[in-house]
This record gives structure tokens, sequence and C-alpha cells, in this order.
């Protein structure tokens, strides 16, 4: 076999080799914590080469590119590529969102809505106590090794649909993304409800007890009870909370495992 260096860094190669870094930089644009965290984009750009350049010897061993007759053609090429790496990471970081969704109900019944601050998980700012849950789901994600699911399923997508032009957005495809961000809301409620039905119950009471003493000043009173209440109840639920999200977690990733 010829090794040349004009046979490796030959058009079909060099474009090829792009077309793998756009699918993975995708991947890194929406995949959870490497999306979000405030790393410096030129470690990032140097990460998501080095992963391309790991993953192109298999590519290539496993599709025959071709090679585009014009900028246009390859122009498209890139957004497919850029489109199936993001999908990808979008449908694992719906568990966070979904936290995120789930603690900000009973943070504002809580109170704790006003207490904003930055929430490394997400890149934006969340109240004091989402980013505690948000910070607990990044733990059981990398607990579960997760990051290497998500790169399984990145050099899946290469295998059934290779580089090139194979590759359309069918039903089937959009069924099942549309399916895994409806999970996304199951996930909000499922974190939300115990917390969220306690609260709203000692509201309920607070409210009869305004009725029976229309003297006592109930705002002062309700609200470091909500607030107290819902720390305890917060730490109470921890553990459960961890428990559920990984058994969601593993589900989640081993279905965007088979979206391609």
């Amino acid at each position: 076999m010829d090794f040349s260096l004009l046979k490796i860094f030959s058009p079909s190669n060099i474009l090829m080799f792009i077309a793998v870094f756009v699918r993975i930089g995708g991947l890194m644009a929406s995949a959870p914590l490497y999306s979000t965290y405030p790393v410096p984009n030129r470690i990032k750009i140097f990460l998501v080469a080095f992963i391309a350049f790991i993953i192109y010897p298999m590519v290539q061993a496993n599709s025959a590119f071709p090679v585009p007759n014009d900028i246009p053609v390859y122009l498209f090429i890139l957004i497919k590529e850029f489109a199936i790496g993001y999908i990808i990471g979008f449908c694992a970081n719906l568990i966070f969102i979904g936290a995120e969704i789930g603690v900000n109900m009973f943070s504002i019944q809580m109170g704790l809505a006003m207490s904003q601050a930055f929430n490394p998980t997400i890149g934006a700012t969340s109240p004091i106590i989402t980013q505690a849950f948000t910070l607990l789901i990044a733990m059981v994600f990398i607990s579960l090794n997760a990051h290497q699911w998500l790169f399984s399923a990145l050099y899946n997508s290469f295998i059934h649909i290779p580089v090139g032009y194979s590759f359309i957005f069918d039903g089937q495809l959009i069924e099942k993304v549309i399916y895994l961000s409806g999970q996304m809301f199951s996930i909000a409620i499922g974190l939300a409800m115990p917390i969220f039905s306690v609260l709203l119950i000692s509201d309920i009471l607070l409210g009869f007890v305004s009725k029976l003493m229309p003297q006592m000043n109930i705002f002062m009173v309700g609200m470091p009870i909500r607030i107290y209440a819902g720390l305890i109840l917060c730490m109470i639920f921890m553990r459960p909370v961890a428990e559920y999200c990984r058994i969601i977690l593993e589900k989640l990733l081993i279905n965007v495992s088979g979206i391609f």
C-alpha cells in the first residue's frame, strides 16, 4: 500500500477529515458539560481535532467519501454533519434541561427565584437551588461514564450514516427526537412533584391559618417556613433524586445511541 504524503494529503482525505471534524464539533456544541462549562474555545477546538484525528482512520476504512464537485454541495455536507452531531448532544442534554425546569418549579414555590447566579452546567444564570441539583446530575453523568456513551453514539453514527450525501430527515428520526424532547417534561415533573406538592400543601395550610388568625402577618411567617421546609425536603430527597436521575440517564443514553 502506498503511504506517500501525496496520497495521505489528497483532496478527498482532507475534505473527509474536515467533515469528521465538523460532526464532532456539532456534538461538542450541544453535549452536556462539554458545551456549557467555561472552557476556552481554543482548548475545545484542539480537543475536537484530537478526537477527529483518532476517529478518522476508522471512518475512512468504512466509507467511500465522494469528492464534491463544487463548494455549495460540500457546504451542504458540512451542514448535515454538524446537524448529526448536534442532535446527539442535544438529546443527551435533555436531562439537564428537564432538571432545570423541574427545580425552577419548586424554587419559585420556595421563594428563591430571585437568588440568581451563574450555573456552569447549563451555561446561564439560574437559582442557587437549581445549581445544586444540576451539579448533582453532572456527578451522576460522570459516574456513569456518559461521555463514553456519547462518543459511542457518535461512532455508530459514522457507521450507519457515512460521511457524504446519505442522510435524510425521515419521519422515524423526527419521531425519536420529539419523543426524547417530550421526556424532558417528564423528567421535570418527576423531579419537581415530591417537593412541589409538599410546599403546595404547606401554602394551603398557611391559607387556612390566615383565615383563622387574620391578625397574623402570614406573609412574614410563611416566607421563612417555605424556605426552611424546601431546604429540608431538598436534603431528604437528594439521594432519591440521584437514583432517579441515574435510571433516567441510563435509559436516555440507550435511546440516544439508537437515534441513528
